[in-house]
């Protein structure tokens, strides 16, 4: 009986030593997943921190809906100018030829 036991107790440490590496490797991921998760929270907070300060919010949804407006006013003003340059160009057509 203490053959089978001794043979069992080898087993399991043999099998304790193949599966080391791979402990060792999840081991390592989730250390490096813990230092990504907090230097990611810090990179958020300062984003959240500047988008309060240059917008004066950090609501996605409010964010969103300034970028919309400035969008809409650039297609605006896209068209005015559009508009301006097609009334000189009307104009140029319309004076008389240089003799």
């Amino acid at each position: 009986m203490t053959t089978t036991r001794t043979g069992q107790d080898a087993a399991a440490l043999k099998r304790l030593d193949a599966l080391r590496p791979a402990y060792e490797t999840l081991r390592e991921d989730r250390i490096r997943a813990q230092s990504d998760v907090e230097r990611l929270t810090r990179e958020l907070e300062a984003a959240r921190a500047q988008a309060r300060e240059e917008l004066g919010t950090d609501d996605e949804a409010e964010i969103r809906a300034m970028i919309e407006a400035v969008r809409a006013e650039n297609a605006r003003q896209v068209a005015a100018f559009a508009e301006a340059v097609q009334a000189v160009r009307d104009r140029l057509a319309a004076l008389p030829e240089p003799r």
